[in-house]
């Protein structure tokens, strides 16, 4: 049976061909991929942004689940019927930073489906150090969505959000939305500033407050419900200038500030605002296997309601138009791709 992949091609192409397997290597697997998630990293490899790091044409995509089909040499721990989702990071382990222990900020890193050919393909081969087995009960469906969970529990994590703080979350997309609910997961009280009609009607029906910040004085909004003192942690999703701006404006004092989405262009931030509060500002970037853990553990609990963030599910075939649409902005939170459907 013929096995098919998308390919970007550059300039918003993207077209669906034949993909031969690729037999394993030494510490590889092969994979037959069942799902695969349209995340906001793949919109910009779409419209070009990551051009200098992509091969074209070549395969994209990495929020997947599948199951091993063929293991190579000097692979142990894996079986062909094992179900599994793919932490799709290959570090150098000899850089600075993979010294450190920090493999996934690795200096010479690949992120499988940008830098190397991704998971829009019925066949995918890759390193078997990336593999994170699922358990029974979980569906293949619903550990689609594992790497966007492990990118939340990843950045709930690092701001260390605590039972009873205040979070305000900028930007309601699919990011923004698992952060949101990690954080209401692990005690935090919540609030999501979302400009799009119908993410805002979807994360309230996730029992989430969530407000248009061009309609509520968001600002306003934090200080009434914090007798004046501030957010304790402000989640930046939105990758927008208005979103950058307004991060600074809510924190408490030493409250904690976290950059989460990838800015096109660098925005102007309130450092004097940073100074003044000794306000905390941290990046993070991707994920570590304890993040992909906790998020598999989520999932399998029904922790999260995920089925109600997968709004479409669409074959292989579609994800050209797919990408038109989501690139001009049509109501979606998480478009699902069945991969084997042509």
């Amino acid at each position: 049976m013929p096995i098919y992949g998308a390919y970007y091609a550059g300039s918003r192409t993207v077209y669906v061909d034949r993909s031969d397997p690729i037999p394993p290597g030494p510490g590889e697997v092969r994979l037959q991929v069942a799902y695969c998630g349209v995340c906001g990293t793949d919109l910009h490899v779409y419209q070009g942004h990551m051009d200098r790091r992509i091969a074209a044409p070549q395969v994209i995509g990495h929020e997947m689940a599948g199951t091993v089909v063929e293991v190579g040499p000097d692979v142990s721990g894996w079986e062909p019927g094992d179900r599994v989702v793919v932490r799709p990071v290959d570090p150098c382990d000899n850089c600075p930073a993979c010294r450190a222990g920090h493999r996934h900020l690795c200096h010479r890193l690949k992120v499988l489906g940008i830098d190397t050919p991704g998971a829009f393909q019925g066949s995918w081969t890759v390193p078997a150090h990336t593999l994170h087995r699922l358990p029974e009960g979980l569906s293949l469906e619903e550990a689609a969505l594992v790497e966007p969970v492990a990118v939340a529990c990843h950045d709930v994590r690092l701001a260390a959000v605590a039972p009873g703080e205040t979070v305000v979350v900028i930007g309601g997309g699919p990011i923004g939305a698992l952060n949101a609910l990690v954080a209401r997961h692990v005690g935090g009280n919540v609030l999501v500033a979302e400009i799009n009609p119908y993410r805002l009607r979807l994360l309230r029906s996730l029992g989430l407050e969530a407000v248009d910040p061009r309609q509520v004085d968001l600002t306003e909004l934090v200080q009434e419900r914090t007798a004046g003192a501030g957010a304790d942690v402000v989640f930046e999703v939105s990758g927008s200038a208005a979103g950058a701006r307004l991060m600074t404006e809510l924190p408490r004092v030493r409250g904690r500030m976290i950059v989460v989405a990838i800015f096109s262009e660098p925005p102007s931030v309130d450092l004097f605002r940073v100074f003044w509060r000794e306000l905390q500002l941290r990046g993070t970037r991707l994920y570590e296997p304890e993040d992909f853990e906790q998020a598999i553990q989520l999932l399998a609990e029904r922790a999260l309601p995920v089925q109600e963030l997968i709004t479409d599910r669409r074959p292989l075939s579609a994800l050209p138009q797919v990408f038109e649409e989501l690139t001009a902005g049509a109501d979606a939170m998480k478009v699902l791709i069945d991969v084997q459907q042509v």
